[in-house]
């Protein structure tokens, strides 16, 4: 139990740590600091902005990560299967917090 509350945890600190590179990575250009008036009035939700990309980039890098692990040539000592366990969970979390957020 102990072992699967610290995968658990690692996975959730890399989707964190993830996220908020991804954040700091993309710099404001200056071109949208003027936003012209146009552009700053509502937008059918079509054309609506994705509410949470970093999520969505994180379920993205988790499921990369799984099916690396699962191709893996060795099990890394019994670790790779509770890897993949705890990265089946973290997609699941972060798929509930996507599911949340629309209710």
């Amino acid at each position: 139990m102990k072992r699967r509350i610290l995968s658990l945890s690692a996975v959730m600190i890399f989707v964190l740590a993830l996220s908020l590179s991804v954040t700091k990575a993309s710099p404001k250009s200056p071109a949208t600091a003027a936003v012209p008036a146009a552009a700053s009035q509502p937008a059918s939700p079509a054309a609506m902005p994705e509410p949470h990309p970093e999520i969505r980039e994180a379920i993205a890098s988790l499921r990369r990560a799984k099916a690396r692990l699962e191709h893996a040539a060795h099990d890394f000592g019994g670790h790779r299967v509770e890897a993949i366990k705890a990265t089946d969970e973290a997609i699941r979390q972060l798929q509930d917090c996507l599911k949340f957020d629309k209710d």
